[in-house]
């Protein structure tokens, strides 16, 4: 199927586009972008040098894509923004490439980007996560697979979000966010319980969800330092995979880092 390209529209030298992509009015893209078969960019868009765009995608009017970061220690190097397959990405959002840390800005497949949401350089964003509009990430956010941040939400640079995770609306989210929970607040951002839905909607078992919720009563409610109430975890939880993971969560955080704790504690 052959791409439609509005004649309004200006595109660079070295671009390849795959069969059936539509490109509408005024869209600028720069020189060295790749997009895949059956993309459509909407009218009003910018795609700066870099960017690598999967199959399927969806690119409302006003996004700005794989531009330089916004760091001052950036000196122009050859940086990547890579966008997997299916992913929908509406109104003005903006994603920067990456920086010489990484090389590169990753977002997942089949993932939905509302309106306005901001990721800085060298974010790695999973696959089938929901963003609510006006979200903001610093530099070198994590965000795992099926995870949920709710509108207006700011997260801090190096925070990492885990799996299945939901982060509340107008949260300050400055603490790493553990696999499978809910977590929230402005003031004082903190553990708000698991995301027992979430985990239902996609799937999880009754078992599954019990044997989560165990681990995270030991975690946050048992008055243990968390290394003592991780051993305990390690020693008296089956070891299922959403255990492992768990516990992997926590021993990856770089020296000094901080999770979430609950209100009540």
């Amino acid at each position: 199927m052959q791409s439609t390209v509005h004649a309004t529209a200006v595109i660079g030298q070295n671009v390849v586009l795959g069969e059936g992509v539509t490109i509408g009015p005024y869209t600028v893209i720069d020189d060295d972008v790749e997009i895949g078969d059956g993309t459509t960019i909407a009218p009003h868009v910018y795609i700066a040098s870099g960017a690598r765009i999967g199959r399927d995608c969806r690119i409302h009017s006003g996004a700005v894509l794989a531009t330089a970061p916004q760091d001052l220690k950036f000196a122009g190097e050859q940086t990547y923004l890579y966008i997997g397959d299916r992913t929908v990405i509406r109104e003005c959002v903006t994603l920067n490439r990456g920086t010489k840390a990484s090389g590169k800005t990753v977002v997942g497949s089949d993932n939905l980007i509302m309106a306005y949401v901001h990721a800085g350089h060298d974010c790695v964003i999973g696959n089938n996560v929901v963003i609510a509009n006006s979200v903001q990430f610093g530099g070198h956010c994590e965000v795992g697979d099926y995870a949920v941040i709710g509108g207006l939400a700011g997260v801090h640079q190096f925070v990492r979000i885990g799996r299945f995770a939901m982060v509340g609306g107008i949260a300050r989210a400055s603490l790493d966010v553990p696999p499978f929970v809910m977590a929230g607040g402005h003031d004082s951002f903190r553990y708000e319980g698991l995301n027992a839905i979430g985990l239902k909607r996609r799937g999880f078992t009754p078992e599954k969800i019990t044997l989560v919720k165990n681990a995270y009563r030991i975690l946050f409610q048992s008055g243990l330092l968390l290394g003592n109430a991780l051993e305990k975890v390690k020693s008296e939880l089956p070891q299922e995979p959403e255990i492992r993971e768990i516990l992997d969560f926590f021993a990856s955080g770089q020296y000094g880092r901080k999770f979430i704790r609950p209100y009540n504690n």
